[in-house]
């Protein structure tokens, strides 16, 4: 049976993990864990905040996920949109969907990335 998601991994170009590390570091305040040997060999980055992983990793025909993403929760998300935007990120908030409050976002790579809190 299904017990938890235990990572997520979006793609991205060869050659972006300074940029992804700077996001991923400065503007979503999670911090970088070492890779097993075999997939620090095919490039990428990981990184953990809590129980939140992302395994980012590299796809040599790269094009972002504009539609398909992971859907972090978050707490205080008022205050989590409001960093992403101070460190330049855009922030789309979203009403939609009951019972949760959401905006969306996009990695310097251009994936969409979905933050939410329950109401």
């Amino acid at each position: 049976m299904l017990a938890a998601v235990d990572h997520v991994q979006p793609a991205a170009p060869p050659g972006s993990e300074d940029a992804l590390r700077a996001y991923c570091a400065d503007v979503l305040a999670m911090t970088e864990i070492p890779q097993p040997p075999a997939p620090a060999a095919r490039g990428g980055c990981w990184f953990q905040a809590g129980a939140v992983r992302l395994h980012l990793g590299i796809e040599e025909d790269f094009r972002p996920a504009k539609k398909a993403h992971p859907g972090l929760r978050v707490t205080d998300i008022e205050s989590y949109a409001a960093r992403l935007t101070a460190k330049g990120a855009q922030v789309t908030w979203d009403d939609t969907l009951p019972g949760r409050l959401r905006f969306y976002s996009q990695d310097p790579v251009g994936n969409r990335l979905e933050f939410l809190q329950p109401r």
